[in-house]
C-alpha cells in the first residue's frame, strides 16, 4: 500500500517554471511604484504570498494593495503566459493519478489566476482539484490554502502529502500536520528546505513520481 492517498502540489517552481513572467512583472510594478530594487534578488519572492512581498517595501495597506493590483493587472496580460511545465510534469501527474492518488494544487496564486494558466499549459485535466489563494486576504497564506484543500470532500479520510520547492511550502505543510516532499529542480535550495525535514527530496518530476510510487508503508 502506498503511504499517501493524495498529493498537494505547489505550482510555481514545482509544476511550472514560471520565474520569467513573475520576475518581469515584479520589476514592472516596482518601477511603476518608484521603488529602487537595484541589487535585490527577486527570486526569493517566487512562492510566498504577493502581499507579503510588497509589505517589505510599503508600510501601509493602501500601498500594498496598490502594488498587488498593479501586479495582477499586468500579469494577467503578459506574465501569466511566460511559463512552461517542468520536463516530465504531465507524465508525473498521469502516473500518480493512474496509481489512484488524488491530485490537487495548493498555491498562493489566487484560484482564478492559476486555473487558466494550468489550462493553457495542459495540466488542468490532470488535476482533480485546483486550489489557490483568494483574491482578498481571507485565504492568502500557504497554510490557509492547504487547510482549504484538506476541507474539501474529496480529501476526507485521505493521507495527504504536500510537495513544494520553497520554505513557505514546508512551513505550510508543518502547520497543517502534513508530511512534505521537497523538489530540488525549482527555486529553492536544499539548504533552504533541509531545516524543515522533508520526507523526501526529488531532483526531477520523474524521480518524484518514482519515489512516491515505490515507497510502500
Amino acid at each position: 500500500m502506498l503511504p499517501y492517498d493524495a498529493v498537494l502540489f505547489d505550482v510555481d517552481g514545482t509544476l511550472l517554471d514560471s520565474a520569467p513572467g513573475i520576475l518581469s512583472t515584479l520589476r514592472e510594478v516596482f518601477h511603476t511604484m518608484g521603488t529602487d530594487i537595484a541589487g535585490v534578488d527577486l527570486m526569493r519572492y517566487i512562492g510566498p504570498p504577493l502581499r507579503d512581498t510588497f509589505a517589505e517595501y510599503y508600510p501601509d495597506e493602501a500601498r500594498i494593495e496598490q502594488a498587488t493590483e498593479l501586479y495582477r493587472a499586468s500579469y494577467a496580460v503578459r506574465g501569466c503566459h511566460i511559463c512552461k511545465p517542468y520536463p516530465g510534469a504531465a507524465a508525473m501527474l498521469r502516473r500518480l493519478r493512474a496509481a489512484g492518488l488524488t491530485i490537487c494544487t495548493a498555491t498562493c496564486k489566487p484560484t482564478q489566476v492559476v486555473t487558466p494558466i494550468l489550462e493553457e499549459q495542459g495540466l488542468a485535466p490532470l488535476i482533480d482539484f485546483i486550489a489557490g489563494a483568494s483574491m482578498d486576504t481571507s485565504r492568502d497564506t500557504k497554510a490557509g490554502v492547504i487547510r482549504y484543500v484538506l476541507d474539501q470532500p474529496l480529501l476526507q479520510g485521505k493521507r495527504a502529502l504536500m510537495v513544494g520547492d520553497r520554505h513557505d511550502d514546508m512551513r505550510g505543510a508543518a502547520a497543517c500536520g502534513l508530511d512534505a516532499a521537497a523538489v530540488l529542480y525549482g527555486y529553492g535550495s536544499r539548504a533552504e528546505l533541509e531545516p524543515f525535514g522533508p520526507r523526501l527530496y526529488a531532483a526531477s518530476c520523474e524521480q518524484l513520481a518514482d519515489l512516491l510510487l515505490e515507497t510502500p508503508v
